[in-house]
């Protein structure tokens, strides 16, 4: 048995760190990837001719080294590489009511371009062609 997970996005907003009471370094990104959206079973085209998109937005959560490192480097408008796995939560809300959630637990982030910020001089060298 096997959950993996490979998205290949852009991060949608600047990542947010916060720590636990024990210490812990969490860092949460917002990947958004796109897919050819279909009416009728079929890929159609957009007002300006271009192959209409569907987007879905990934909650991605990093811990420790990882999210210390994507917190410095990344930032909104990058494009990245997420491997990791699907993580599904339930909790009951102030009023009772349950609540269910699914988030990236990410293994490894991959900085596939620059961030947009100034500020990620010394970040990892990236190939680009």
């Amino acid at each position: 048995m096997t959950n993996l997970v490979i998205l290949v996005g852009r991060i949608a907003r600047d990542p947010e760190t916060r720590t636990t009471s024990g210490g812990t370094a969490i860092t949460t990104i917002s990947v958004v990837t796109d897919r050819p959206a279909r009416k009728d079973g079929k890929t159609y085209k957009d007002e300006n001719g271009f192959t209409a998109k569907d987007s879905e937005f990934h909650r991605v959560t990093c811990f420790n080294g990882l999210g210390s490192n994507v917190a410095k480097y990344c930032g909104k408008g990058q494009l990245v590489t997420v491997e990791g796995r699907i993580h599904y939560t339930q909790w009951e809300d102030r009023d009772g009511t349950k609540r269910y959630g699914c988030e990236i637990i990410a293994d490894a982030v991959d900085f596939l371009s620059k961030g947009r910020q100034s500020g990620n001089e010394g970040a990892p060298d990236i190939d680009e062609d």
